[in-house]
């Protein structure tokens, strides 16, 4: 059995910077195209109208980026990450939300002013009509996803709840494509126009399906995961080692994580996203997780044998994305778990130096691991111990500088909780160190 190890890239543009450029002028051709064919088409019935249509038409595009955001592409993932696209996904869904609400009112507001009646009596009359009830419908399921995803109701329910919510935006999409498909009237104005159009959803839900759908089922259906074996790393963090077929084949890297399910021993929707907390060596793949929910509270007392169903490698937290020869690792807490993964990739080379923040010591989770590739390494570790105060302050720009005082000639890699991640970035910014350096994995999105 042979891993194949991929080579470090050193690039002044990283791969971030190129997978953005490539999607957000992709974007910029396809809103230039549709222009163009809305103003080429025949002109509405009234201005209102018209202004609503070409609302229209963009919510319409909208949607296709939503589908891509959260399509997992593993061209874009590896690249910007999961947490960059899923809190994009989240700000174009706000946007969305406000675009399909313009288009509605433009649309009642432009037939009432034809009509010559009140806008309540012309949505009365809307609603009878099936493709305008469709896309009514198709609004009223934004609405409730909406206010799920506020962050005041987020924090109020369990991510289950959250999620089983979250579908309904599927049924929205399904509404939105059968409302385009008979109100439609810009893309049939030619055979090209048509064409196009419909390539566009194809290709958006298709790639969706196949992110979703299709790959996880195909991967587990030959990799064949089950736990090998539980260790209790403390009193409050465990490790799970999980063995399967042909490894080896999985085209996972230090720093990302996967999204685990543990049917048989828990309902399958439960799901969690941890980091794998060893670099991939082809054989098998280690997760460690600290007891802060009900799911990682769990991973205890799953027996030995479990089925596992895991969708990944995801993330862009990866030796992908140097530009630099030497490299710093920052971990806070838990973030340790791709930290030391990294640590342990043979792909990241140069000189590394490890910073790794905690209350005391007893809370230093794999730490006797972290030394020990460190020495074989030849990097240095700094275990960081304390309560941060006046005279304790080690990831101020101070005290980052008088640990690395290279440190803006380094790649910066920073995982822990969001207030200690955001700090560090801010006392990197603070030292000069350019931002195409600095590598930050929002712990968050794990708990």
């Amino acid at each position: 059995m042979t891993v194949t190890h991929h080579p470090t890239r050193t690039s002044p543009t990283s791969p971030a910077t190129l997978a953005r450029v490539a999607l957000w002028a992709t974007l910029v051709v396809n809103v230039l195209i549709v222009e163009v064919m809305f103003f080429a088409s025949p002109p509405a019935k009234n201005h209102v109208l018209g202004v609503g249509k070409f609302v229209g038409l963009h919510a319409a595009l909208l949607i296709f980026l939503q589908l891509i955001l959260v399509a997992r592409v593993p061209w874009l993932d590896r690249r910007i990450g999961m947490d960059k696209l899923t809190s994009w996904h989240r700000w174009v869904g706000f946007t969305l939300f406000w675009t399909i609400v313009t288009h509605a009112m433009l649309i009642v507001a432009g037939f009432s002013v034809l009509d010559k009646v009140s806008p309540l009596r012309t949505f009365a009359a809307l609603a009878g009509v099936p493709a305008s009830l469709l896309g009514m419908l198709a609004l009223l399921a934004i609405v409730v996803a909406v206010t799920a995803s506020i962050r005041a109701a987020r924090r109020r329910v369990q991510y289950e709840t959250w999620h089983a919510i979250h579908l309904v935006l599927y049924l929205a999409l399904a509404l939105a494509l059968v409302h385009q498909f008979l109100e439609g009237t810009t893309f049939r104005t030619s055979a090209a126009a048509t064409l196009y159009w419909w390539a566009l959803w194809a290709f958006s839900v298709g790639t969706f399906l196949t992110g979703r759908v299709i790959v996880p089922l195909v991967r587990n259906s030959r990799h064949q995961l089950r736990v090998a074996a539980v260790v209790p790393e403390s009193d409050t963090t465990v490790s799970v080692h999980v063995t399967g077929r042909r490894l080896d084949e999985l085209p996972a890297r230090a720093g990302q994580f996967m999204l685990w399910r543990f049917p048989g021993f828990r309902p399958i929707w439960q799901v969690n996203p941890f980091s794998l907390s060893s670099a991939p060596d082809g054989r098998s793949l280690r997760l460690t997780a600290k007891a802060v929910g009900t799911g990682s509270a769990g991973l205890r007392d799953i027996p030995v044998g479990t089925r596992v169903f895991a969708e990944g490698p995801y993330g862009a937290f990866t030796a992908v994305q140097k530009t630099r020869e030497d490299t710093l690792l920052i971990a806070g807490g838990i973030g340790i778990t791709p930290i030391r993964a990294l640590l342990d990739d043979p792909t990241l080379t140069g000189d590394i130096v490890v910073l790794y923040r905690v209350h005391t010591e007893a809370d230093a989770v794999l730490l006797a691991e972290m030394r020990a590739i460190a020495d074989a390494r030849g990097a240095r570790l700094h275990l960081l111990t304390g309560r941060t105060g006046p005279g304790n302050q080690p990831l101020s720009p101070g005290g980052l500088h008088s640990l690395v005082p290279d440190i803006t000639e380094r790649d910066v890699y920073v995982c822990g909780p969001v207030a200690m991640t955001d700090a560090v970035v801010r006392s990197l910014r603070s030292l000069g160190v350019p931002r195409r350096q600095v590598h930050a994995e929002r712990f968050a999105l794990a708990s």
